[in-house]
């Protein structure tokens, strides 16, 4: 089984490897005085980054505590006492990839299925991922391997060189541990991949002029038989150069029966879907353009809707038959679940005889266990999990019937179950605590938006501390990504242990659903889309004024986090309310919203925000676009801002003329771009120790008004 692997979860996975060409998709625009921090690997760039990393560096590394911070947020991260996440089910055997001080970039690894659930898996190396990189000279960065049923010997591996989102494809042997001489192997690319059969491969990837999308992905897929150059693989269906990009995937069924199936993505949001027949033709499936294909179990079709389907309320989980859709036949589907107004389908699987999905109610976490009667109708078994928690799925046994989840919270650290079709958890390993949970609290609160929403959110403080302290906020608000409690050692996401060092200082750390995300389904997320996006601003507003409201908080010492899309959020917060923020820590982010749908993937993204080049588009998107609307005379409050010089996916350039915009007009920025780690930011965890402490000096400098230990620092 393969867990919610729908269009948009495919495009965000994926992005532009494009090289930088500044006058490629927009007319060279004259009055941007610095386009040329575009130029991502210019010597004048590089130059100027290099020189605002050490002005940032010279201040947050002379924190008092800076160092601590750091030396501690790695041995957290390194900490060997961590659950070892299953990648794949793999039949009997079981995958993963770990990573700690020894080894930075990781350990591909597999055990018995038996030993796994016992909790002492017996592990042997497939893949030093370190050992690997220094021999052939290469820092790679593990994307995953596609390992071929169902004996699972050859596999595809891909690498990315320094954490881009393109990666190196090459066949490995699991019997043999070792690459394929001769094998199948594709060069850096945006590629994805799918077997066919053991010697063939549908493989869309960039086959050199007028193959690739506006948006910088593949639109043709090819079958490439084993023996044969790339040159010569046939073409099985080609989209078009405005299309988002057209991905290849294999599902298998509970009797071991592989169906071939293509996602030709229209926009973000629309695509369709297409199925391969018993000639090898691929045949469109009734899913609705707007509709996510979730998987096959009992020869049955499974998807997400997204909006309504006759009757059928958007956000239901429905399925055809599949010589129905084969055979063109197929008529209305089948209702498997259909959630309330409370609740939101967050992810979709299948086993050999059952579907499993993952619920939010009110952003707790809920998995319930499908089973289909003789009759055609589903009932369920809700899963003996821990209640108001966070619930991730991660992987499956399937001939088993077992799903394996995480359950965590803001307190509470991650535990691993295996679940059985029956409902039955059974922990397989816990986290040991990192911290003393008895000295905090955490509240789930709601806020009431301007129009009139309830918007949640949840807020962990120290016991016994009195307001108003500052506080930090963060949320993202976009994709239909909803933002769920995890250990405070791991929040805001990929900042480290940065919330527990918050808390720990009396301080307020918040998690807000804003709209945009998918914490209510479908609806929450079109309540912020395009022309209503100040909605997600506003509900973020919302809960910053609910916070002072409660004397939780003041204005002026709340931050604002966010990452990617998020990041745009802190952006458009620090602008439009530098009287509510004192701060804004702002990740790998989109900013100039005149030129983002043509820098790297952004074309990618117009379904969200709207296309900048039609006027009506822009006369909604110009009036919070953050970098257009930065203006002199105005007090902002100083940002943190951090990227990676090698993110293929947002831009480095957002980053860069955001900042040097800042400077011009007098503020103060704080900065920080690695040169590896891509949109993650991050290779190893020795950088992201160091955002961490780099962050806490940050907020304890600029709201806490923490000097550094060389002296006073104007602001």
């Amino acid at each position: 089984m393969k867990f919610r692997y729908p269009r948009t979860a495919a495009l965000l996975a994926a992005a532009c490897a494009a090289p930088f060409l500044v006058a490629a998709a927009a007319s060279a625009d004259n009055a941007d005085p610095y386009l040329w921090l575009e130029n991502i690997h210019g010597e004048k760039a590089l130059a100027t980054v290099g020189k605002w990393n050490a002005e940032t560096a010279r201040v947050l590394d002379a924190m008092p505590g800076y160092e601590a911070d750091r030396v501690r947020a790695k041995a957290i991260m390194d900490d060997e006492h961590q659950i070892a996440e299953p990648a794949q089910v793999m039949g009997d055997t079981v995958t993963n990839l770990w990573r700690d001080a020894k080894h930075p970039k990781g350990l591909w690894r597999e055990a018995s299925l038996s030993s796994y659930l016992s909790g002492k898996p017996e592990w042997q190396t497939l893949i030093d991922v370190d050992a690997l990189g220094k021999e052939e000279g290469k820092s790679w960065i593990w994307h995953g391997a596609n390992c071929l049923a169902p004996d699972y010997e050859r596999c595809l591996v891909s690498l990315s060189p320094g954490g881009s989102d393109a990666d190196v494809m090459r066949e490995w042997d699991r019997t043999t541990k070792s690459f394929v001489d001769g094998g199948f192997t594709l060069p850096e690319a945006k590629s994805t991949v799918a077997w066919e059969d053991a010697d063939t491969l549908l493989v869309a990837t960039d086959f050199g002029k007028g193959t690739m999308t506006t948006s910088g992905y593949p639109f043709v897929v090819k079958r490439w038989k084993r023996g044969t150059p790339l040159s010569a693989a046939q073409t099985v269906m080609e989209g078009k150069a405005s299309d988002v990009g057209v991905f290849p995937r294999r599902l298998i069924d509970s009797d071991g029966t592989a169906y071939n199936v293509i996602n030709r993505g229209i926009t973000f949001y629309t695509g369709e879907t297409w199925i391969e027949g018993p000639d090898h033709a691929f045949i469109k499936t009734p899913l609705p353009e707007t509709a996510d294909l979730e998987g096959v179990e009992g020869g049955r079709l499974f998807a997400f809707l997204n909006k309504p389907l006759g009757e059928i309320p958007a956000g239901s989980v429905v399925d055809w038959a599949i010589p129905d859709v084969i055979a063109g036949t197929a008529g209305a589907p089948e209702v498997v679940f259909t959630p309330n107004a409370r609740q939101a389908v967050e992810d979709v699987g299948t086993t050999d005889h059952h579907v499993w999905i993952k619920l939010l109610d009110d952003v707790s976490g809920r998995l319930l266990v499908m089973t289909r009667g003789a009759d055609g109708t589903w009932s369920h078994q809700t899963a003996d999990l821990p209640d108001k928690a966070t619930i991730t799925l991660k992987a499956s046994a399937d001939k088993q019937d077992i799903a394996f989840a995480t359950v965590q919270s803001f307190l509470v650290p991650p535990t691993l179950y295996a679940v059985d079709a029956g409902g039955k958890a059974a922990a397989v390993q816990s986290l040991p605590a990192k911290f003393d949970p008895s000295q905090f609290t955490v509240e789930q609160r709601f806020a009431t938006s301007k129009d009139g929403t309830r918007v949640p959110y949840f807020l962990a403080m120290r016991k016994g501390v009195k307001g108003p302290v500052p506080a930090l906020i963060h949320a993202y608000g976009g994709f239909r990504v909803a933002q769920t409690p995890t250990y405070l050692t791991t929040e805001p996401y990929r900042a480290g242990p940065l919330a527990l060092f918050w808390v720990e200082d009396g301080n307020a750390y918040v998690l807000a659903n804003i709209r945009g995300g998918g914490e209510y389904g479908p609806k929450w997320h079109d309540a912020a889309l395009r022309e209503k996006r100040q909605n997600a601003y506003d509900d973020l507003y919302a809960v910053a004024q609910d916070l002072v409201k409660r004397g939780i908080t003041a204005r002026g010492k709340i931050a604002v986090s966010g990452r990617s899309n998020g990041g745009l959020m802190a952006g458009v917060a620090m602008t439009q309310r530098p009287d509510l923020f004192g701060a804004a820590i702002i990740g790998s982010p989109l900013l100039d919203m005149k030129r983002y749908s043509h820098m790297l993937a952004g074309a990618s993204w117009m379904a969200e925000y709207g296309n900048p080049d039609n006027p009506k588009d822009w006369a909604f998107i110009r009036k919070y676009s953050p970098y257009q609307n930065l203006k002199a005379g105005v007090h902002y409050p100083p940002p943190f801002i951090y990227l990676s010089t090698e993110d293929d996916r947002v831009h480095p350039g957002h980053a860069r003329k955001f900042t040097a915009k800042l400077k011009a007009l007098g503020d103060t920025v704080y900065y920080h771009e690695y040169r590896e780690g891509g949109h993650s930011v991050g290779a190893a965890h020795a950088e992201d120790a160091v955002r961490a402490a780099m962050l806490h000096a940050y907020l304890r400098h600029v709201l806490m008004g923490v000097q550094p230990l060389k002296g006073p620092v104007k602001q």
